[in-house]
């Protein structure tokens, strides 16, 4: 996901995207701390992700 294809979208869209992302970052926690899951690096990047949707936001924000 790149931020030229999160500016594309609508304020819903992203708020629903932003709400994937956090059940995503919460399920790959629980993954990691109960050791079912060595995907340590995909936590990194569904951080950036979520980063990057907040970032859109904020500028959305701005803008109106």
């Amino acid at each position: 996901m790149n931020a030229s294809e999160l500016r594309a979208k609508s304020a819903e869209e992203l708020n629903q995207e932003m709400v994937e992302l956090l059940r995503a970052q919460f399920g790959l926690r629980m993954q990691i701390s109960t050791q079912q899951s060595n995907k340590v690096d995909q936590l990194g990047k569904v951080r950036k992700d979520i980063a990057r949707v907040r970032t859109i936001m904020s500028e959305k924000a701005r803008q109106a």
